[in-house]
């Protein structure tokens, strides 16, 4: 799979996965294996123990300065480094992050070689990344119709995106369609993939990648056999040793059942899928957690006002996981969870997905 100058080796990205689910561990493994690691920008203030946050409130990085941290990142891509070596590296970069262009750049000037970004439209993404010729940009879109706006928006910075991810609504985390949109049949993924092949076609020879919901190799093959270049997978990630995430998350999943994975409300404006545990428990019977909107995390919230319309901060809540608070923490998973029964290296999954469950 060829994504703007770089060559990887096996069609599998590992989707962005914050907070601290991919980090360096995971993503510079799955690079070194021959697929396409990527960082999660999200909440890297609590990177290494927050020793990279220069302000701390209520041992919560402050502020979106903090909470997506400079220093972290750009730490975080060489430690990645030290595992993949000069492997091809990605960046998500969520677009509803406040200091989304500062993020951008600080994950260039790190070394990353790709910047991913979904949750929203980044139509002057290309704005942020001209001293880094070398950095191959990729929009994750829901819809033809969205690539084509992102294609023309772009023009005005003489790019167009070096490959693009359609997702589909079986996602872990936040989605790209309405609460009740996500079961339509004309939103999933299989109906959504031709016709971004199809707008792609039009703009020259722009990868298509397929997520949300892929699971083992005959949905890999499947979507390639659709024209696609490659898929992306987050979840299936998170049941293997390397995975970054604190092993308090890993084992809520593995113990999870799918009556356990639903979508939930968010302050971002779209649902997010989760496992229900305490915490969703005591949103509905109206013990949820103080909203304090310390960290600042993504303007869609509007310093905490959505968070409190929706009774949940994302940013405490996802980084409470991380830190393995099984109570109040947040987790994250796609539709296929609860499918994960143990933990595996990442070496023996990438060969799993490549040859076959029974490899």
């Amino acid at each position: 799979m060829k994504i703007g100058k770089y060559e990887i080796e096996k069609p599998i990205i590992q989707g962005g996965m914050g907070v601290g689910i991919s980090w360096d561990k995971l993503a510079g493994t799955v690079s070194k294996e021959g697929g396409l690691g990527v960082l999660s920008s999200i909440g890297t203030g609590y990177y290494k123990n927050k020793k990279y946050a220069d302000k701390l409130l209520q041992g919560r990085p402050l502020d979106s300065i903090n909470f997506c941290s400079r220093d972290a990142m750009i730490a975080m891509v060489k430690d990645a480094r030290e595992i993949c070596g000069d492997a091809p590296l990605a960046v998500n970069v969520l677009y509803a992050t406040n200091d989304y262009g500062r993020v951008v750049k600080d994950a260039c000037d790190g070394g990353a070689d790709m910047i991913i970004t979904g949750a929203g439209l980044p139509v002057n993404m290309p704005s942020f990344t001209t001293d880094y010729p070398d950095v191959a940009l990729i929009p994750i879109v829901s819809s033809a119709r969205a690539l084509k706006l992102i294609c023309r928006k772009w023009k005005r910075y003489n790019k167009l995106p070096d490959a693009v991810i359609v997702e589909g609504p079986l996602s872990g985390g936040h989605q790209g369609f309405g609460y009740d949109d996500c079961a339509k049949p004309e939103n999933q993924l299989e109906v959504i993939v031709p016709p971004v092949i199809e707008e792609a076609k039009n703009w020259g020879n722009i990868p298509v990648i397929a997520a949300g919901g892929i699971w083992d190799k005959n949905d890999i093959d499947k979507f390639i056999d659709m024209g696609c270049a490659g898929v992306q997978m987050a979840t299936r990630f998170i049941g293997t040793y390397e995975c970054d995430a604190h092993d308090n998350l890993k084992d809520i999943l593995i113990n999870s059942k799918e009556e356990d994975i639903e979508l939930l409300k968010s302050p971002v404006g779209y649902p997010a899928r989760g496992i229900r545990t305490k915490l969703l428990d005591d949103i509905d019977n109206g013990g949820e957690p103080k909203i304090k909107c310390i960290s600042n995390c993504i303007f869609p919230c509007n310093r905490g006002e959505e968070a409190k319309q929706v009774k949940l901060c994302v940013a405490d809540r996802l980084a409470d996981a991380y830190e393995g608070k099984v109570d109040t923490g947040l987790f994250f998973t796609g539709t296929n969870g609860y499918k994960i029964d143990k933990l595996i290296s990442v070496k023996e999954l990438m060969d799993k997905l490549i040859n076959g469950e029974e490899s």
